[in-house]
């Protein structure tokens, strides 16, 4: 059994070393003998749904976005709409978490259309208002067993994104999230995530990691079951950053 990754505009939207959810993803199924192939999907290049078992979308400048919004406004965006809503997991962060959206606004007020996966938009801070920075804590509803779980990152963002029918991925325990007033973080649909944590996100959580190979292997057998690793290292810095930042509150 193989898992296929579809990484988008992995050489523009790398922005805060986002390529370590790749590579997070890779070892984890490596380590279990499942074999990974990352194909990298630039500009003006089609995505194929039917060879692909996960898109990932990184992090980018508002540059980079105008292109990759115009880039994504004919059968692109439609392809990976209809992947999402056939099942299909996608991870969006910060600049690609807002560009799933139904638009972003950008401070000289250009709104670049989104894919429009969330029911979400996302509008430029104002003048007066802060870049959104510093280390998150997030609870998240772990949709395995309906338990709650936590997740920890680092966001960097100006834009304030607000969700309209939408989901948060998670509430905020110690940061800002997407706008710094609501309390929410990111959002999810389906086996869709977006969110503005970069760390990289995914060696900083192995639960969330593991839940999008999971989501993937399921597609194709729904009693599939992860092996499980020895996350112990993992578990001890997460445990010591969550502590952290949970005093903070």
């Amino acid at each position: 059994m193989k898992l296929t990754i579809h990484h988008l505009y992995a050489d523009m939207m790398n922005l805060y070393g986002d390529r370590g959810n790749v590579i997070s993803i890779r070892k984890r199924c490596e380590w279990r003998g499942i074999p990974v192939d990352v194909v990298d999907v630039g500009l003006g290049e089609r995505v194929r749904p039917t060879g692909c078992d996960l898109f990932l979308f990184g992090g980018g400048q508002d540059r980079e976005q105008a292109l990759l919004a115009d880039d994504l406004s004919g059968s692109k965006g439609a392809d990976i709409r209809a992947f999402v809503e056939d099942g299909g997991t996608v991870l969006g962060v910060c600049g690609g978490y807002q560009l799933m959206g139904h638009f972003y606004e950008t401070p000289e007020g250009e709104r670049l259309p989104g894919v429009g996966i969330f029911d979400l938009h996302t509008e430029p801070r104002k003048p007066d208002e802060a870049r959104l920075i510093g280390n998150v804590l997030v609870d998240v509803p772990a949709p395995e067993d309906d338990e709650e779980r936590q997740v920890v990152g680092f966001e960097n963002h100006g834009g304030r994104t607000y969700l309209d029918d939408c989901e948060p991925l998670g509430r905020v325990v110690a940061g800002f999230g997407n706008n710094g007033t609501d309390g929410t973080e990111g959002a999810r649909r389906l086996n869709a995530y977006g969110t503005y944590l970069h760390g990289s996100l995914l060696p900083k959580n192995p639960w969330l990691t593991d839940q999008l190979i999971l989501n993937v292997l399921r597609r194709r057998d729904a009693s599939f079951e992860l092996e499980p690793l020895d996350d112990a290292a993992e578990h001890h810095a997460f445990e010591s950053m969550s502590g952290r930042l949970a005093g903070r509150r």
